[in-house]
């Protein structure tokens, strides 16, 4: 006979002569109503659909009772709605809302063949965890380890989902590179000391278009920012070309990607480059005279003061030729900030001024993405063993960003919210208490009254529902 347990009761600060009272004994109820948009989002593009076949499952179908795509739906949904650990899906899969998004046709978990999991329509951490471990290398000397995912086809998938997020070709895209810290604090496979962020960590590249995700690396950090990038370039190019023979392409980056290889390349394959340019003494030569100018006009103001300059230039050693270089001559309260960037672009297309602060600074916006992946989809989760499944781990945290991206791009458009982060789209948007009531005919999910942004879901829930299935 089951036990029956008495609810601890939770006794706060009285409200005048009425005691209050709270107790977990409120039934099937969610705290995340609103990722039932994300499940929109998923039903329309099939991101996470595309994202199992990755996948092989060598486990024996008689003894399966969830599927690889169910798996990687719950561990997604949940990075998606703020939860990065897998210890939190032992507590989540008795969530009949996460069933829901997951797809599993029985979400209140009745018909579990084990008595213990009656209840529990979810798989619980150890479950999950197998999605991580398991590699090419190991199959047949295992027998937890049997779902092997395949690398080169979640790269693939990227780049897939970008080119189908457009209706036609474009006339030109910017792809922005970038290399950022992901700091460990255990024994982790390839952990290294990084000099420039002062602690061991991984150095993961990433290759963003707007805010489309190309490229999600996961990679020691004993290396240069650069190293990998012309093969990452090289396939993802590759891939964007089949489809659009004759876009253009424009590669841009901070001075840690301005590299020989990587122009060469560039140049060799008609791709244009803008990339930062590291300061040293024969640059600041160079534009001395406009230093001076700044200088002169910041006096006269009091008002930052720039002066652009555009010249040729070849490092003594590392450039294999002359390149166009811009370099804006900066005076502020604090002295003088010279800076400068080198193009492939020429002079007739894009003037100094408008090539830097247009062009090059707004790369700025690629930073606000990995930020996003980071600290709102815990990308930086990389805490088990090996450099294999943390790379698993960044795949899922992916996925997850691209979900919210989308629903951010299809659903939010012409909303105030259309250019919200992840975190706040996850604040207002997902998390909505609701009621759930599961009959034989229906999934009733009766979402708080007292929701402040009812309006703004509606239109999010009518943009869904009028973007054509890819």
């Amino acid at each position: 006979m089951k036990t029956e347990c008495t609810p601890v009761k939770i006794e706060f600060q009285a409200l005048g002569s009425r005691q209050v009272v709270g107790q977990f004994n409120g039934g099937e109820i969610t705290s995340d109503g609103g990722g039932l948009l994300l499940r929109e989002v998923e039903n329309q593009l099939g991101i996470i659909d595309c994202f199992a076949e990755c996948f092989t499952d060598f486990r024996d179908p008689e003894r399966i009772e969830h599927t690889v795509k169910e798996l990687l739906s719950q561990r997604i949904y949940g990075i998606a709605l703020g939860y990065e650990d897998l210890n939190d899906h032992d507590e989540l899969r008795g969530d009949p809302l996460l069933a829901v998004l997951s797809e599993k046709k029985d979400p209140t978990g009745s018909s579990r063949r084990c008595l213990r999991d009656k209840g529990k329509a979810l798989a619980g951490k150890s479950t999950l965890n197998r999605l991580e471990l398991s590699s090419p290398e190991q199959l047949g000397k295992s027998y937890y380890k049997k779902i092997v995912n395949h690398p080169e086809k979640v790269d693939k998938l990227f780049v897939d989902k970008f080119l189908e997020s457009y209706g036609k070709q474009p006339d030109c895209i910017i792809l922005d590179i970038d290399a950022t810290d992901d700091p460990l604090h255990g024994n982790q496979e390839g952990k290294f000391f990084h000099g420039y962020y002062k602690s061991y960590c991984y150095l993961p590249l990433y290759i963003f278009c707007d805010d489309h995700l190309l490229c999600a690396r996961l990679r020691p950090s004993n290396i240069d920012a650069s190293k990998g990038t012309v093969e990452e370039l090289e396939r993802i190019i590759k891939h964007i070309r089949m489809t659009w023979p004759e876009v253009k392409i424009i590669v841009r980056g901070d001075s840690g990607f301005c590299r020989e290889e990587i122009m060469f390349w560039c140049e060799d394959n008609r791709v244009d480059y803008v990339f930062g340019l590291a300061k040293n003494n024969r640059l600041k030569k160079i534009i001395s005279e406009e230093l001076i100018e700044a200088q002169i006009d910041f006096t006269k103001t009091g008002r930052a003061s720039r002066v652009y300059k555009d010249f040729f230039y070849q490092t003594l050693k590392s450039w294999s030729k002359s390149r166009r270089v811009v370099g804006k001559a900066e005076y502020l309260r604090k002295g003088a900030n010279p800076r400068f960037v080198v193009t492939s672009i020429s002079q007739d297309e894009i003037d100094a001024d408008d090539l830097y602060e247009n062009l090059y600074c707004a790369r700025g916006e690629m930073e606000n993405r990995i930020k996003e992946q980071q600290l709102y989809l815990f990308a930086d989760r990389t805490s088990t063993a090996t450099i294999r499944a943390n790379q698993i781990r960044l795949y899922f945290s992916s996925i997850a960003y691209m979900l919210m991206s989308a629903l951010r791009r299809l659903g939010l458009k012409g909303t105030e919210m259309a250019k919200s982060q992840c975190h706040t789209i996850r604040l207002k948007l997902l998390k909505i208490g609701a009621q759930i009531k599961i009959t034989v005919r229906n999934v009733w999910i009766s979402l708080s009254e007292g929701y402040p942004y009812k309006d703004l879901f509606n239109r999010v829930h009518t943009n869904l529902i009028k973007v054509a299935p890819s």
